[in-house]
């Protein structure tokens, strides 16, 4: 598959993936034949259902070294004997700060560490510092680092740049190295998000999630709040399945807060005037649920992004899309135009909010902490509001209803410990590891996790949280794979800004961005 094939499949929300004998490429109406069709009669197990995921390393970190350590017990003289060649080796990383990192760096370095000798020192930061940290240490080739962590969207100009190394061609050179329990194939197919056009891997997924509808389920089984709504609006109060719903339902409760003189919001918004976050939010989670898909660019007929020459940036889906969205924005918290992807959680973890679009690493934390939430208990998870027509666009794999978020660890062709980090890749990747990693920060990126009994166990007293991941994951996305990703966000989004602070009306700024972004891409060489 050349490269221009996998844009032209990933156009309309197709995406791709890769047999299990690792050579074959199939599209997505061949996954769903094996993983099952999504819309059967009768509501899910996890709809309506209070979700407490939680990042649970502070409660028994070491529970959790010693438990995960015996269940690789029979692979403990391969670790031993490949990390003896690499004594005094110190690997550095930097990574997100999110809860699955926390428990790389917290648990799963630290017994890596005791198993070979190789020391581990991995640095968490924020979203802003990762990226820059890693990016130029990647530019300027100082090795500094000797893993990384790439976000899915921004894994296609990694490789366009050569900056990782292919784990898969290392592993084949030097097979020696490869651990005995290591296998592509026991990765979901999110790891198909890291490899290269003829398959090469290049990154070790180590968190996936997508975005999730949240609600209050105490305020929506709220009797006298259920009558005023119904009152009101002449049906029953449930998360909306519609954007009419949505916005029904965010102004029901603005003004309920305003009426009761309460802190209380009918929806978060994730729109910062001056950080990506907001343009991501847009991109990636509201347009695509007006039909709107990889943000309006059609790969398939020379990059086009204006309506004009067959692209749908600026055309009449995403300029509703972007009205409803800006409407929620004036009727969220005061605080939503200074939010990031962070302040949207922390504004939901406090109650202020009735509902919101919120990543599933947040959601976790925001059901289950009682130290960091004031909701727990108290939150139910479903799918985003659709227009007509998307839900069964992305069924059939002609498109999708939000972003498939996660990320990977990379290791940098700079890094001085290419071999060590290599094995270090691996451990993380191991199937023993998964299953408490997955109960401690919910995230799954190995199909077998699923059915480890302690998974399956959660799964159940969540109303089956586990099973929307793996069942309804594929009616989302991740990022289409565009090697300009970074430099076009960068050229567009600050037109975008100016939408945000009212300098620009939203329809004439989404014409200004598709103007804009095909004038970046013939510069950049994309469009001829």
């Amino acid at each position: 598959m050349t490269f221009c094939q996998l844009l032209a499949a990933r156009q309309g929300g197709l995406r791709f993936a890769l047999c299990h004998n690792k050579s074959c490429h199939v599209h997505l109406d061949a996954l769903r034949e094996s993983a099952g069709q999504a819309g059967t009669a009768g509501p899910e197990p996890w709809e309506g259902s209070n979700v407490s995921i939680g990042y649970r390393i502070s409660a028994s970190a070491l529970a959790l070294g010693l438990a995960a350590s015996a269940a690789f017990a029979q692979t403990d003289d391969f670790w031993r004997q490949a990390g003896a060649q690499f004594e005094g080796v110190t690997l550095h990383g930097v990574t997100e700060s999110t809860p699955p990192s926390n428990y790389i760096k917290d648990v799963l370095a630290p017994q890596f560490t005791e198993l070979t000798g190789i020391n581990v020192e991995i640095e968490t930061t924020s979203w802003d510092q990762m990226y820059d940290k890693a990016i130029k240490d990647m530019e300027a080739g100082t090795g500094i680092y000797d893993m990384v962590y790439i976000e899915q969207d921004i894994i296609y100009s990694y490789l366009s740049r050569d900056f990782l190394v292919n784990i898969s061609q290392a592993l084949a050179d030097k097979p020696e190295l490869k651990a005995p329990n290591f296998d592509e194939a026991n990765f979901t197919t999110f790891a198909d998000y890291f490899r290269d056009e003829d398959g090469g891997l290049y990154g070790i997924p180590m968190e996936a999630f997508i975005k999730l509808y949240l609600y209050r389920t105490d305020l929506f089984a709220d009797p006298e709040v259920q009558a005023a709504f119904k009152e009101q609006f002449g049906r029953d109060l449930a998360p909306a399945k519609t954007h009419e719903e949505y916005t029904q339902i965010a102004e029901f409760f603005t003004k309920l807060g305003q009426d009761r003189g309460e802190d209380l919001w009918g929806t978060t918004a994730q729109a910062h005037t001056g950080h990506p976050a907001s343009w991501y939010e847009y991109v990636e989670s509201v347009a695509p649920t007006f039909g709107v898909y990889n943000w309006g660019i059609n790969a398939e007929n020379n990059f086009a992004a204006t309506v004009e020459n067959g692209g749908s940036m600026n055309s009449p889906e995403a300029k509703e899309a972007l009205r409803w969205w800006l409407h929620l924005r004036d009727i969220a918290p005061p605080e939503s135009s200074a939010s990031t992807w962070s302040e949207t959680a922390t504004t939901f973890a406090a109650g202020r909010v009735a509902q919101g679009l919120i990543y599933g690493e947040n959601a976790a934390w925001i059901a289950s902490d009682e130290n960091q939430s004031r909701v727990v208990g108290n939150v139910g998870v479903a799918l985003p509001p659709v227009a007509e027509g998307v839900m069964e666009a992305a069924e059939s794999g002609e498109g999708y209803i939000g972003y498939y978020d996660g990320g990977a660890f990379g290791i940098p062709v700079s890094s001085q410990n290419q071999d060590a980090a290599v094995l270090f890749a691996q451990f993380i990747a191991q199937p023993e590891v998964q299953a408490q990693w997955a109960v401690a920060a919910p995230r799954i990126t190995v199909s077998s996790t699923y059915d480890a009994p302690e998974v399956q166990e959660l799964n159940t007293s969540l109303g089956g949280y586990f099973d929307l991941l793996r069942d309804q994951g594929k009616l989302f996305a991740g990022a289409p794979p565009f090697p300009f990703h970074a430099q076009l966000r960068e050229a567009i989004s600050p037109i975008f800004y100016q939408i945000l602070t009212g300098d620009i009306e939203p329809d004439a700024g989404l014409d200004q961005m598709a103007a804009k972004t095909e004038e970046e891409l013939t510069a950049l060489g994309y469009r001829k």
